[in-house]
């Protein structure tokens, strides 16, 4: 039998609840996904909790959710955790891992996550990923706000649309959330944390850019480079949820350093900046949580 989208968002959002052992409802208000090497803040979140216990914590490979994409990229654990902030507070979701356009998926199966959160019930989402650096001023490991971006990928909502999810048009004046960025910025300012802000613009990949590529972008305005997070800003506005996104600054960009680029490099840094990145999270989460 062959099911819509929306059918195929409800299938899976029905499993995970099962999984949870949640009845109808919000399973999480927030929920927040993890870029390539930044897996690991899911368990710091979540005090360490891998499994399923009475407490209600639960990890659920993406492979097994009904329709859910698999995630092949390495440094993407895939993922999908339930449970409360340090053990406390208000239920939080987290992918540990997404999937992207490189691995194969179309544009609609790397959104199709997104649309499931928001079955479950999440208002806000937290998009974290790696991301090139191309800011004169911004070294390996910088936090950055997006606050805008420029998209090369395909987009997830082309083709027939389904009101369900939302309008055929859907406005991206204001996708990156300014009262949660503002809020991002004074948690980080609390905790001595530096955090820039920029435009990321979102390429196909997997091979890495060239430097040309790289000046061009520069042009056009843009402060960091990946191949991620846009489908799923798109989506997720569609929907109506609020978007926060954060990179982490893996690498500079081609044409900026004398060495060439590596995916070990990406991934060491992002691993390096977890502490970082966790602290930040928890209370952004906490503060986001407490506002409501």
């Amino acid at each position: 039998m062959n099911h819509s989208e929306f059918e195929k968002v409800q299938q899976a959002a029905a499993y995970v609840r099962r999984v949870c052992r949640a009845a109808e409802g919000a399973l999480a208000g927030i929920a927040v996904v993890l870029g390539s090497g930044l897996s690991p803040v899911a368990e710091a979140l979540l005090q360490g909790n891998e499994k399923e216990t009475a407490a209600g914590i639960a990890s659920i490979p993406f492979s097994s959710i009904p329709h859910f994409p698999a995630a092949t990229a390495e440094g993407h654990a895939g993922l999908l955790l339930r449970g409360r902030l340090r053990g406390q507070g208000a239920p939080v979701l987290i992918m540990a891992g997404r999937v992207h356009g490189y691995e194969g998926y179309q544009a609609r199966e790397v959104a199709f996550p997104v649309r499931v959160l928001a079955a479950l019930g999440v208002g806000t989402v937290i998009l974290t990923n790696a991301a090139g650096g191309m800011h004169p001023e911004w070294g390996q490991g910088a936090l950055v706000l997006v606050r805008d971006h420029i998209n090369f990928l395909p987009n997830p909502l082309a083709g027939p649309n389904d009101e369900r999810f939302g309008p055929r048009f859907p406005d991206l004046s204001a996708a990156y959330d300014a009262g949660l960025r503002k809020l991002a910025g004074e948690q980080a300012e609390g905790l001595g944390l530096r955090l820039h802000e920029g435009v990321y613009i979102a390429v196909p990949g997997p091979s890495y850019e060239t430097p040309a590529e790289i000046r061009a972008f520069r042009m056009l305005g843009a402060d960091l480079v990946g191949m991620s997070t846009v489908p799923e800003v798109l989506a997720a506005r569609h929907l109506g949820l609020r978007v926060l996104a954060i990179s982490v600054v893996t690498n500079l960009a081609a044409g900026l350093s004398a060495g060439t680029i590596n995916h070990e490099e990406v991934l060491a840094t992002g691993r390096r900046m977890a502490g970082q990145l966790e602290a930040l999270l928890g209370h952004v989460i906490a503060a986001a949580t407490a506002e409501k």
